[in-house]
Parts: structure tokens; sequence; C-alpha cells
């Protein structure tokens, strides 16, 4: 350990006093014994191994600074130094009028370090850090502080936890902004384990239908579970079932009630989110999830009016609109309802990776309603068709402003009846797009739509297009790759697009060169980060000032999700699940994806930021924002994100040796 000294990031000229001298030879004493003592009682020290804290101890110096002094600030030029207090406090103040943290003036005490973005980035720090009282500190030099992180996990994780950790806190200024937009609720975060019943009401699968019933009726509830004797749930009662499976199955009260249960129930763990459970209903199309501990023992039931009591618009009452609409009227309420619930979640602090897939899956439902209102006029009894979904849809990643990308893929073993069947699905298709543009899904600027002769495919002329596109990657092939690549099955045989998928797979991982003019076409978009200035904003024609967050942002993280996912098998179509099954592959550090993700759902939790209150009402979204309208710490996670793209980006052209 270094001798203490009293310094700051400006040296301190101002002569020491009797006092102060004393307590400079006091530190000296402490410093000889006390350090690894110290460092082991303190959060990530306590977790480090014994080389990394001794090159702590070894390469650290105590400094006093007396109370009233400054430690650091933003005129103190980059930060030198990595700070941990010994003792004392340090008030945390922000400079200037922008508000970079959710705080205005925070006090630091013992254990407790700073300024780790600062030293992390090597710029000045942008609060000013003050001692309250006497204070003694650890200095470790960012050359060595940059050293240590490279050699100790433990720290490297505690200091990149703390750089994600910004990211809440923006979220928490997006809840104050909405606070007089949504009511105060419990948030959709929260674990079931708070929610809902938890002393469910339950029967053996020996139990009596009468007896279940009786059950029911004394208890005043309409589900039942049914369990073992060690609690683990094997089915659910409902009334649904008492109608379907004993009532009209005319099956006798004394059978077991294990000839009546469904017994399939959608189970989820107490830690699983509410967010997680309105998900699994909206998805599913059911009204009641399942709770169990960590040993599958029932914990507890969740309902659709628990989730309801969290909501202003209830899921149910979405569901419930979108399942009964009898014609595009009510659907297009249902829309405007889709919208305002995810609004209250937005505001709740639901991240941006479930949010998206939430608008999709309730956006899934919407579009499956209108083809089956569409079905009563088009009879395709017989035939294997499924609907397809590419684009944002096709990934489960729909923001508030989208519009259509779809096609149909069928079966037809006689080759004459082909273009007469398929006129037949082109004329459906035709009203399908027509009705879902009335819905608020617009029809696509491209023509990628069903009702276009080139996407109403046989599963036969789907694969020969996908192997032409992959054998002859010229540019329009590569265009159509990025979008058709990204499909999903929304309605009927979904058997038809595995098919596809397999072929697709298939392909892509026997042709290297296909994967490399990919990989060259994703390069070709950089993320719009300045050498000078923080970010580039003159790239869009007409739009000065401002970034296009899905071209130069998402878009990145897209692109190069779907090159590994291709190279690797991946079968999903999402990007943050294509990610972290590639890089499991490709053998990436979880930590360097996590990073990677958490560039990508902020720059998603922007768009959706922008696109719901930076819009008059009932005006048209985009994804246009000027990074001077976004506060310090908005733009400090934005310009970090863009590195993160960067970052993948490099790590592609290394991967295919893209010049």
């Amino acid at each position: 350990m270094n001798k203490p000294e009293q310094a700051s990031e400006k040296e301190n000229t101002l002569p020491m006093s009797e006092l102060e001298m004393s307590l400079r030879q006091d530190g000296r004493q402490r410093v000889a014994g006390n350090t690894l003592a110290f460092l082991k009682n303190h959060a990530p020290f306590n977790k480090m191994k014994a080389d990394a804290l001794q090159s702590f101890a070894e390469k650290a110096q105590i400094t006093f600074y007396p109370a009233g002094s400054l430690i650091v600030g933003p005129d103190s030029g980059n930060v030198r130094y990595f700070y941990l207090i010994e003792s004392g406090k340090v008030q945390a103040r922000q400079a200037g009028e922008v508000t970079v943290t959710e705080y205005s003036i925070l006090s630091l005490g013992a254990g407790e370090c700073f300024p780790i973005g600062a030293v992390t980035a090597g710029r000045p720090s942008t609060n000013t850090y003050t001692a309250v009282d006497d204070v003694f500190c650890y200095q470790l030099p960012a050359e060595d502080f940059m050293a240590l992180l490279v050699s100790s996990p433990e720290f490297n994780l505690f200091c990149t936890q703390y750089i994600a950790s910004l990211l809440n806190q923006s979220r928490q200024q997006l809840q104050l902004q909405f606070a007089q937009r949504a009511s105060e609720q419990q948030t959709l975060n929260s674990p079931l384990a708070g929610i809902g019943s938890r002393t469910p009401i339950t029967v053996s699968p020996e139990t009596t239908v009468r007896a279940a019933l009786e059950t029911m009726s004394k208890a005043g509830i309409g589900s039942l579970v049914i369990a073992g004797e060690d609690r683990k749930p094997v089915g659910v009662f409902t009334r649904s079932d008492l109608l379907d499976r004993v009532v009209l199955a005319d099956l006798p009260l004394t059978a077991p009630i294990s000839q009546a249960m469904s017994t399939t129930p959608l189970k989820l763990e107490e830690h699983a989110t509410a967010y997680d459970a309105m998900l699994a209903m909206a998805s599913n199309g059911i009204r009641h999830v399942l709770v169990t501990d960590a040993e599958g023992k029932l914990t507890g039931v969740v309902s659709e009016r628990d989730l309801f009591a969290l909501q202003r618009v209830g899921l149910r009452q979405v569901r419930q609109t979108i399942d009964s609409a009898q014609n595009i009227e009510t659907l297009q309420q249902a829309n405007t309802d889709i919208r305002q619930l995810a609004f209250n979640m937005l505001a709740q602090g639901v991240g941006a990776e479930q949010l998206t897939q939430f608008i999709s899956a309730l956006n899934d439902a919407l579009t499956r309603r209108v083809l089956q209102l569409n079905l009563e006029n088009h009879n395709f009894d017989g035939i294997e068709w499924c609907w397809l979904a590419f684009g944002s849809e096709g990934r489960d990643e729909q923001t508030f402003v989208t519009d259509q990308d779809n096609g149909i893929v069928f079966a037809c073993d006689d080759t004459a009846a082909v273009d007469s069947l398929r006129q037949r699905f082109l004329t459906f298709a035709l009203d399908v797009n027509k009705d879902l543009d009335r819905c608020g899904f617009t029809l696509c600027k491209g023509n990628i739509m069903a009702s276009n002769p080139q996407w109403c495919l046989t599963l036969d002329e789907w694969k020969e297009q996908f192997s032409t596109w992959i054998r002859v990657p010229q540019p329009e092939a590569l265009l159509n790759a990025t979008i058709f690549f990204d499909f999903r099955p929304l309605f009927g045989k979904v058997e038809l697009a595995e098919s596809m998928r397999r072929h697709l797979l298939i392909q892509t991982q026997s042709s290297p060169m296909f994967l490399k003019a990919m990989a060259h076409n994703a390069l070709d978009v950089e993320p719009p980060l300045g050498k000078i200035r923080d970010f580039l904003t003159d790239l869009e024609p007409g739009h000065p000032g401002k970034i296009d967050l899905k071209k130069y942002g998402s878009r990145i993280f897209v692109d190069v999700a779907r090159i590994y996912a291709l190279s690797t098998g991946v079968h999903n179509s999402n990007t943050v699940q294509r990610l972290r099954l590639a890089s499991q592959r490709l053998s990436i550090r979880t930590d360097e994806i996590n990073a990677v993700l958490e560039g990508l759902n902020f720059i998603q939790f922007l768009r959706l930021r922008h696109q719901c209150l930076d819009v008059e009402p009932g005006a048209q979204g985009d994804n246009l924002i000027n990074p001077d309208d976004l506060n310090e710490l908005d733009r400090r996670i934005l310009k970090e994100s863009f590195r993160q793209a960067r970052k993948i980006q490099t790590r592609l052209k290394l991967d295919y040796q893209v010049n």
C-alpha cells in the first residue's frame, strides 16, 4: 500500500493544519494492517479472490479530505482515480441544472465508491463529490482500475451492473413523467408470490365429480385445482369443463374428477412477475395461472381478475373484446385498448423486451380474429394452409408504430389446381389486409402482404424461393432475406411454417458465402456515434438534428442476431432469444452478450417512449428522436447503447472477415 496523501483531482495547495496533519498520520497507522480486513467487509471486494484484493491493497493510496473540501468534480478534468470511502461521509451533488440521475443530492458512506461511470469512460465526472465531514478514501489510479476490471470477474460484474443500473434510473424518471397520465398502481413487475389467492382449494384426482362440485359450491369459487398428495398440480376444473366434459359428455357424477379436468394447466414459479402471467394469459387465451414453488408444489392461483386490479384497462377486457368481436369496428376499439394497456405497462416500468412481446401477443390475437371473421366468407375446409407474419411481427418485436408484413403458405398436391387455389387465397388475403388496415395495421408500402401473389406460395415454392436467395445473394435477395427470414406462423397449419424453417436453416448453415454477404450488408449501417460530437444527427435527409432509432439503432442488433441464428441453427425468430441462444453456441461470454442486450433494450425503450409520449393524441408516431431533447442520463445510456451496437458489429466483422 502506498503512503497516504491529501489531494484532489486538482491538487489542494492550502497548508494543512495541525489537526489535519494528525489525521493524516492516523491514516498511515490504519493502512498498515487493516486494508484487507476492511475490503472483505464490503461488496464487491468480499467476493473477490485473494490476488485481486492484494493487488488493490498494493496499488491504492489512502487519502485524507477535510470536511468541506472538493474531492472531484466536472472541472477536475478526466477522472484519474477510482475512490472507495474508508470512513466519513461524501456528498454527491448534480452539476448544473440537468437531471443526470434520479437524485439531486446523495450521501455516500464507508464502503461506497465513486465515480464508476466516469473513471470507466475516462471522462470528467458529471457530479461534484465533496467531503461532508473528515473523510479517508482509498484512491486507485485509473490505469490500475482498468487492469482490475480485466483481472477480476467479480469486480468487473459489479461495475458493469452499476452502469446497467442507469437504465433503471431512466425508467424511474419515465414513471414520474407518467404520474398525471397513469394512476399509481401495483407494478406489473411484482412477483406472483404476492398476488392472487395464497390458499388455493384443491382436491385429489380420485375425488368424484359430485364431491368436487360440492367443494366449489361451498367455497363459492369457479375453478378448482387438482393436485396429488405432494401438492403438485396435475389439472384444473372450471365451469367450462363442467359444461363441456360433464354435462354435454354425459359423464356420471360418480366419475373421478381426473376424467373431467383440463390436464395441462399453465404453471409459473413464484419469482415470475404479474407481467409474465399477463403475457401467458394473453398468448394462450386462459383466465388462471397456477403458482408453484421451485419444487413444483402449488402455492397460489392468479386470475385475470387479480391482474385486472393492476390495470385501468384490463387484460380480460381487451382479450374478451377481441375474442368475441363480431365486426371490424369492435376490433378497432380493441386496438385502441391494446395501446392504452401497453401505455400503462410502460408507465409502470415494464422493460422493452417484455412490452414488445406483449404488444405482439395481443396483436396476434387481433389478427387471428380478423382471419376468423373473413373465413366466414371464404371456405378452405380440407386445405392445409398457414398465415405467416414477417418482419417485426415475425420477431415478436412490435412497437406502437407498425405496418403489415404477412404472407400465406399452402399445400396442394394437384399441380394443375395450384393457380386456382392461389387465386382463392389472394381474394381472401385482400379482404384480410384491408380489415387489418382499418384496425390500425397500415398497408405495407413495399406490398409485402399475403394479397401479393409473390408472397402467397405453396410450401415447395417458398422453399425454392429461399434457396434461390441463398444461392444468388444479390442486393435484392439480401434485402428480402432481412424481411422474410424473420417469420412466424400466426394461424392455420403451423407444421408448414416449421418445414420452411428447417429447410432455411439447412440451406444457410451450408452456405458460408451467403452468410458473409449478409454480414457485409449488415455492416453498411453504422451506429451514429461522432468522433467530435456525441452523435451524428444529419444522416436522415429531411430530418436534420434527428436520429432514426430503428434504422441506426435496433436494426443493427436485429441484423447481427439474424446472421448468428442462421449460422448456428437457432429456430427462434425473436432478436433477444436469437442472441442469447447463438451466443451460447458461439461461446460468447454471458456478461458481453448481456451488455449488448441492455443496449438493444434501451433503444427499444426510447422508441416506445417517443411513440407514446412525444406525439399528439391520435397521431402516427415515428422513430426519429433529437438527442438534444434527452436528459443527460438518457444521452449517456444511448451513447453506451450505440457503443454496444458497434461492439457486436466488430465481432461480426471479425467472424466473417469483412473488409
